[in-house]
């Protein structure tokens, strides 16, 4: 081979070599994970394929470009921690999470690795972000509930059972943190509805049968369900001792009633599984978690269940069909 002809050829081969790194590198197997407050049940499910789906959409194909891990921790707070732990073993490159309490727990374990998390309250007052719009640190993503939940909740709860007079609030301490904010907004609003709120803080399934009962010896209880990976996954044993009670209940996600709940108000947690993906994906392409602003709720569900509402001998007023999102009959 001629001396040119060979410098020549090494020249081009030379230049091809970024472009071949380059589309290695942008093929490489990444690995999520996914810490989950809920329990491993066809919710949880759902919710993992609608993110799964909106990866997709996006260029991430499970098995071909992206692997992902989940673990489930079923409203429990020392499992949190425990899989917080050993998720940062497999190296993530991104971690999504889901509650507040699965949040402090991976904080407690890691101011680096990418985590997008999906929570109740405001991320600033608990402490894992700096700013909405600008987040800095390792964290951001996507909030499901305002403290001024409260007043809606009594509203809605109000209008579709106007008999009710002592309202239980729902929430393991445990678990829901927070529950302090959701307090306050309940109790501000309870003289505008006439009703007295009592808080029922649980632990267990017994506590949950216990606080229904104490509550529904007398006409007139009710109660409001806080938004908590306790409660979430505890949605059967809350579903039915309030039927077993005649316990007019409301519930903070849409689930909750097309599992059987009377009535919901809250966003579709479904929904933002799969939005969270968009954050997940920019990550992955290089954009830093804390210049990604935190994005609240804008819309809320009216979720209403018209064969419960029968079954507690109660008649939901047209108003309030009307504005539902969905009515199960």
């Amino acid at each position: 081979m001629k001396r040119r002809a060979f410098i020549t050829m090494l020249s081009g081969a030379a230049a091809a070599w970024p472009l071949a790194a380059r589309a290695q590198q942008a093929e490489r197997m990444r690995r999520i994970v996914v810490l989950s407050g809920i329990a491993h049940d066809q919710e949880a499910e759902a919710r993992i394929a609608s993110f799964l789906k909106g990866l997709a959409e996006l260029g991430w194909l499970e098995g071909r470009n992206v692997r992902v891990e989940v673990r489930w921790a079923a409203g429990d707070a020392e499992r949190a921690r425990t899989y917080a732990a050993e998720v940062l073993g497999f190296g993530p490159d991104v971690i999504l999470a889901n509650s507040t309490t699965v949040v402090a727990a991976l904080q407690r374990e890691t101011r680096t690795v990418p985590i997008v998390f999906v929570l109740g309250l405001d991320p600033v007052e608990s402490g894992f972000v700096s700013g909405l719009a600008r987040p800095g640190g390792n964290m951001t993503g996507f909030t499901t509930f305002e403290p001024e939940m409260g007043g809606k909740w009594l509203e809605v709860l109000k209008e579709i059972a106007p008999r009710v007079l002592r309202v239980g609030v729902m929430f393991n301490p445990q678990t829901q943190p927070f529950h302090a904010t959701f307090l306050r907004s309940i109790e501000a609003a309870a003289p505008l509805f006439a009703v007295e709120p009592i808080t029922a803080p649980v632990h267990s399934a017994a506590e949950i049968e216990q606080a229904m009962a104490t509550l529904g010896r007398n006409a007139g209880g009710c109660f409001i369900v806080l938004p908590d990976i306790f409660t979430s996954a505890n949605v059967d044993v809350i579903l039915a001792w309030s039927a077993r009670h005649s316990l007019p209940t409301l519930y903070p996600f849409p689930f909750f009633a097309r599992k059987g709940g009377l009535v919901s108000y809250g966003i579709d947690l479904t929904d933002l599984f799969r939005r969270s993906a968009s954050y997940v994906d920019r990550i992955l392409r290089g954009t830093k978690p804390g210049e990604l602003p935190v994005q609240t709720p804008n819309k809320f569900e009216l979720v209403v269940n018209l064969k419960t509402a029968k079954a507690l001998g109660l008649e939901v007023p047209p108003t309030l069909l009307a504005r539902a999102d969905e009515v199960i009959e």
